[in-house]
């Protein structure tokens, strides 16, 4: 089997050095081996943007020319099909909407890429999507993991994101390196769609204790509290959680929450309804009950069809403290 990286520690350092992996022109010479990056959203194209700044040669394709375009100037290169991406790629990176986006996609190209290809998918599916690409890959002759993020547009574009992966060992390792250049820090969940259950686990309790919190100010408000007060104990006691002190919902407290910036940036309240329905469809098909997760998920359905889909998700506390928390 081939390895897609290798690497060495550093004894001076103690740091894991990665080495670029190479193939063999006709001449004997060593060519560098290129990623393709399909998908260069607002996700992936900070993504596809840091190989490149670490020095990967990426082969970049998205169907929206402003998202190419985009890409183009941090250094990608674009081309005109995910069958030309493939083509002369090692790794291939997904970044897509939809379990059907990223099944569609492998069922057109794991026949066309070289034996041994890495497929890497950080797009935020069903589990069973996410099995069902593996298997597909691996039936070809590839490796695959699930490897969905944490972290948002930020995170993508600092190169701080957190993934969840799944998939077999060998394939997680062979991951590491592309893993290394894009995030802060990567955990091997089990064997493939094990990623995509961590990710759904996780978003189910950013989802639950947002609303929590949201609901929190807007009865602290209603009994005559200030926001910065019912922050400053709730930060420091058993309510504190990241929904309070990183992503707080209301303005003043936490200066870098979307709530100061008319609750822009950050996570989309449409992602977060997405990833609710992801967690709810898991849970059904595991029998397993998740009544919160449910509430959390029916309450961003109603917030999503009256605002849209674009404010952070925090922004969910001005509806509560408009009509109530009932």
């Amino acid at each position: 089997m081939v390895s897609v990286h290798s690497g060495r520690s550093d004894r001076r350092t103690g740091r894991f050095l990665f080495r670029r992996s190479r193939r063999r022109r006709a001449d004997g010479g060593a060519e560098l081996m290129a990623v393709a990056f399909l998908g260069l959203g607002n996700m992936g194209g900070p993504m596809a943007a840091n190989l490149v700044k670490a020095g990967e040669k990426v082969l970049g394709y998205d169907p929206v020319p402003e998202a190419a375009a985009s890409a183009a100037e941090a250094g990608v290169s674009i081309v005109d099909s995910p069958a030309a991406a493939v083509a002369e790629a090692q790794v291939v990176l997904t970044m897509l909407p939809s379990g059907k986006h990223v099944l569609d996609l492998y069922r057109d190209i794991v026949a066309l890429a070289q034996p041994d290809t890495l497929f890497l998918d950080c797009s935020t599916i069903e589990v069973a999507d996410a099995r069902a690409a593996a298997e597909l890959a691996v039936a070809a002759g590839h490796q695959a993991v699930d490897a969905p993020v944490s972290g948002g547009v930020v995170g993508a574009a600092a190169g701080t994101l957190t993934f969840m992966v799944g998939g077999r060992s060998e394939a997680f390792i062979a991951a590491e390196p592309y893993l290394h250049r894009m995030g802060a820090k990567f955990v091997h969940c089990g064997d493939s769609g094990a990623g995509q259950a961590a990710k759904i686990c996780n978003n189910m309790i950013l989802g639950v204790s947002m609303i929590a919190v949201s609901e929190a100010f807007a009865l602290g408000q209603a009994l005559g509290l200030t926001d910065q007060a019912l922050f400053d104990v709730a930060s420091t006691a058993s309510g504190q959680c990241w929904a309070l002190t990183t992503n707080c919902p209301v303005p003043g407290p936490v200066p870098a929450s979307p709530a100061n910036r008319g609750y822009q940036g950050g996570f989309a309240s449409g992602l977060m309804l997405k990833d609710l329905r992801l967690s709810q469809a898991a849970a059904e098909a595991a029998d397993v009950r998740t009544a919160l997760g449910k509430h959390a998920t029916d309450r961003y359905a109603e917030f999503v069809a009256e605002d849209g889909p674009g404010r952070d998700f925090s922004a969910i506390v001005t509806t509560l403290r408009e009509n109530g928390t009932a």
